[in-house]
C-alpha cells in the first residue's frame, strides 16, 4: 500500500513521532489516520516503560499564579537540558501547574491519578506519558507546592 506523504506529515504533527514511525503506523493501519494514532500511542507507551528507570537529573521549576489567589511551583525533571527546553516539556510543566492550581492534589501520586482538567477521559499520568513518548526521555514530576489565600 502506498502511503501519502501528507498523511505522514499530518500524523507526525499530531503525535510528535518520527517519520519512519508514522509511516510504519500508517502501513499497519492500512492508511487509517485514527488507527495509526492509536498505534503510535501504544508503541510510545511501550517506550515509556523502558525509560522509567532512567535518571531524570535535568529539570526546571515553573511558577503559576491564578487570579493572585493561588500560587503553584512545580519541579519537573527530564534526562537532559535539551528536553527541558523543548516545547512539549515546557507546555507540560505549565499544564501541570494549572492542574495543581485547579484541583489541589495532596502529592505527586494523587496528581498522576487525577482526571486531566482539559480532557477528563485521560489522567494526568496519560498526559505525562504522551510527553515521554514525544521527547524520548524519562520525565518525572519531582515535587510541587501550592499556596492559596
Amino acid at each position: 500500500m502506498k502511503i501519502n506523504p501528507s498523511d505522514i506529515q499530518k500524523l507526525r504533527e499530531i503525535t510528535g513521532a518520527g517519520v519512519m514511525d508514522c509511516q510504519k503506523a500508517l502501513k499497519d493501519s492500512e492508511g487509517n489516520l485514527d488507527k495509526a494514532m492509536s498505534i503510535i500511542r501504544e508503541r510510545g507507551l511501550e517506550k515509556v516503560e523502558k525509560r522509567a528507570g532512567r535518571e531524570a537529573g535535568a529539570g526546571l521549576v515553573h511558577s503559576y499564579v491564578h487570579n493572585e489567589r493561588i500560587g503553584v511551583l512545580v519541579d519537573l525533571r527530564a534526562e537532559t537540558d535539551f528536553v527541558v527546553r523543548s516545547d512539549p516539556f515546557q507546555n507540560l510543566v505549565h499544564e501541570l501547574a494549572m492542574q495543581i492550581a485547579a484541583v489541589a492534589p495532596e502529592n505527586v501520586e494523587e496528581l498522576l491519578k487525577q482526571p486531566y482538567i482539559k480532557d477528563e477521559s485521560r489522567t494526568v499520568a496519560d498526559i505525562v506519558n504522551e510527553v515521554i513518548a514525544k521527547v524520548g526521555e524519562n520525565v518525572k514530576i519531582n515535587k510541587f507546592s501550592r499556596i492559596e489565600v
